[in-house]
């Protein structure tokens, strides 16, 4: 069984790659992700796409979660037998974490796709925000996809690119928008990796919530642009599922920005998942009608 972790920071693009990579496939592949909140979303809009999908929500698979990770996986063979097994870890865990899972069960090859923000991954480099996090990711990463460079100039993307170089200069770069390869995923040689083992993930506030049926799609682009504003204290990410008065929706704030988009079949539970610093959480409660 091959295996391909898809790691990045929050918003960078792991969910679309996934979908992108998996489209053409013949391969019986299994997807396993972890998302960042006790309600999952991922895994309902890999479903939505006809893959098959396996969620670890609430918690990291890089520490308060390895066991179940383990042990995930081991069902997930017994049960599937999957040719591909896909694992997406939450954006804010550490891919070492998830390699020495597998090296645990002896899962070999194992390819490792990182994937970075063009927009803002050289100013979040330089703020060493994320410290050694922050880095976990570009060093274990065997080939890495400096994503959204429909969004920025030529300067920034060869900055970007250059930064990425120097952190880990194995690995193999690609340019992408939408977080599409035009081309298979090379195979690569893990041998000179040198896995970062027990380096901390970055811990954010996280909020899952239920939303009440009923809202429409005015009150959740109102709501968004206000997360996006700072009303409700430092959204660094949230998305969420709602069926709304114009038909099922998924949002998608990631830094900033904002996407909506019509989800493929109707959502019967309506759920928001935020994470950031300083959340204003009775009043995203309230908001939410939980």
């Amino acid at each position: 069984m091959k295996t391909t972790i898809v790691c990045g920071l929050l918003g960078a693009g792991k969910t679309t790659f996934v979908q992108q990579l998996l489209r053409n496939t013949r391969e019986k592949t299994v997807v396993l992700v972890n998302d960042f909140g006790q309600t999952g979303i991922d895994g309902e809009i890999f479903s939505a796409g006809g893959i098959e999908a396996i969620e670890l929500p609430s918690g990291c698979v890089c520490c308060t979660l390895k066991f179940d990770l383990i042990t995930t996986i081991q069902k997930i063979i017994a049960t599937f037998s999957p040719a591909h097994l896909v694992i997406e870890p939450s954006g804010v865990a550490s891919p070492s974490g998830v390699l020495e899972a597998l090296d645990t069960l002896k899962i070999s090859p194992v390819t490792v796709v990182g994937i970075v923000d063009a927009t803002e991954f050289a100013e979040l480099h330089e703020t060493r925000m994320y410290g050694s996090f922050f880095e976990d990711q570009i060093i274990n990463s065997d080939i890495i996809l400096v994503n959204k460079a429909d969004l920025v100039d030529e300067e920034k993307i060869a900055r970007t690119a250059g930064l990425v170089e120097r952190i880990n200069p194995r690995a193999i770069i690609f340019r992408t928008v939408n977080a599409t390869l035009q081309e298979p995923v090379p195979a690569v040689s893990p041998a000179e990796r040198a896995i970062s083992r027990h380096l901390p993930h970055f811990r954010f506030d996280t909020l899952s919530l239920r939303l009440d049926a009923g809202r429409g799609l005015l009150f959740y682009e109102v709501f968004f642009e206000d997360m996006a504003k700072g009303i409700y204290g430092n959204v660094v990410r949230a998305k969420a599922l709602a069926q709304t008065d114009r038909g099922p929706f998924r949002f998608d704030l990631s830094y900033g920005r904002i996407q909506r988009a019509p989800f493929a079949r109707q959502i019967t539970d309506n759920r928001l998942v935020i994470i950031g610093e300083a959340l204003k959480k009775e009043i995203l409660l309230f908001m939410s009608g939980g």
